[in-house]
């Protein structure tokens, strides 16, 4: 493995010149988040293959050098060009912050590996280990790669990264075309893209006791959850530094009126009272005006015993099929999916996940509903 530093923005684009005519592009990134709401892009490394011609070179791109990566925008926007990339989810954050635009086509290589039937959600180490049988050493996992300049370890291990991952993607882009499930990867990688952030406003459904608030309360809890991303993102900083779940659910129920019910009440921390809690008391007042035929419909219970007993009855199903496609189970239907599915069996009406109308709908989701529709006994 050999690897070149690009530390300028005319490297850069003398770089994605030469490799115009690339049919794929090897990505990988490493990102700092520690105390920021978004990840800090440290590192960018690409291998390029064009036609049959494969080069162990790694182009180590450090964006803190660079002025203009317009360049490496349009390479990753390029139609014609396939990116690969490993549990894609973070380098899409990192590349909307910071480029404004997202990988596309996609091949994910976790994901290939679980419709491969090779394990659901393998970590890198684990699949390079997997299909190269080589244990690659994690010395610099946590380095510090805001700082500069970047060692020769810290470089190493970046290029060993992203040489490894190609290695990686032939075997599994070999074997997704002789099974005939390039397009499933594909698919899911437009998938990944096309979902990404559109849960930033469900944020409340993730404290557990949401459900048991009235409608007046949940609205609160909505509203309250909103300011707090949209706070975060402003100064960003990670959520709970703002303030935690916990404190989101108390403001909802207790609706206090006044800043030492903030402190004393709620228990918020003095400098959040002082920093928010006059914002935190106005939103609070706005949403006590809000008309009872505008307040958002009460969450729906947890799963009673019956209807865990019809997940577990769709598991079983679900697992059937995925040994006919060959595929890791989980990686068919999520976990998620199931409660939606029994929703939508009761009659519940929601826009439909972006992969339950690509290849999983004949597949797996007009199976499982017809199976629902079915009398039990």
């Amino acid at each position: 493995m050999q690897w070149q530093l690009i530390e300028s923005s005319e490297a850069l684009r003398l770089l994605i010149e030469q490799q115009s005519s690339c049919d794929v592009v090897i990505v990988d990134t490493e990102f700092m988040r520690r105390n920021t709401f978004y990840p800090e892009v440290a590192l960018v490394q690409l291998c390029f293959v064009t036609g049959d011609s494969v080069s162990d070179m790694a182009w180590l791109i450090d964006p803190l050098k660079i002025d203009s990566p317009e360049p490496l925008a349009a390479l990753l926007t390029n139609p014609d060009v396939l990116k690969v990339l490993h549990s894609a989810s973070e380098d899409l954050e990192v590349f909307q912050r910071w480029l404004g635009v997202l990988p596309q086509p996609l091949f994910d290589t976790q994901r290939a590996a679980a419709l491969l039937d090779r394990g659901f959600g393998l970590g890198y180490r684990a699949l390079v280990q997997d299909i190269c049988a080589v244990d690659i050493p994690k010395g610099e996992t946590r380095s510090d790669w805001l700082q500069r300049p970047l060692t020769e370890s810290q470089c190493d291990y970046a290029g060993l990264d992203v040489t490894w991952l190609l290695l990686v993607w032939r075997e599994l882009n070999e074997q997704c075309v002789r099974q005939e499930k390039l397009h499933w990867v594909l698919a899911d990688g437009s998938d990944a893209i096309s979902m990404l952030g559109t849960d930033v406003y469900k944020l409340h459904t993730r404290i557990k006791t949401a459900w048991k608030l009235n409608s007046r309360q949940l609205g609160a809890l909505i509203a309250v959850c909103r300011w707090r991303e949209e706070t975060a993102r402003s100064r960003n900083k990670p959520r709970s530094w703002i303030i935690d779940d916990q404190a989101c659910l108390k403001l909802a129920v207790e609706d206090p009126r006044t800043v030492n019910a903030l402190r004393d009440d709620i228990g918020l921390p003095s400098p959040v009272v002082r920093r928010h809690g006059e914002e935190l008391l106005d939103l609070l007042t706005t949403h006590r005006e809000v008309p009872d035929l505008d307040l958002p419909v009460k969450l729906p219970p947890p799963l009673d015993a019956a209807q865990r007993d019809q997940v577990k009855k769709l598991k079983a199903e679900v697992r059937e099929i995925a040994v006919t496609l060959a595929v890791a189970p989980e990686v068919l239907v999520y976990s998620k999916d199931y409660e939606l599915l029994l929703r939508e069996a009761q009659g519940d009406v929601f826009e439909l996940p972006a992969h339950w109308l690509g290849w999983r709908k004949e597949a797996i989701f007009v199976v499982l509903r017809q199976s629902l529709a079915m009398p039990s006994g």
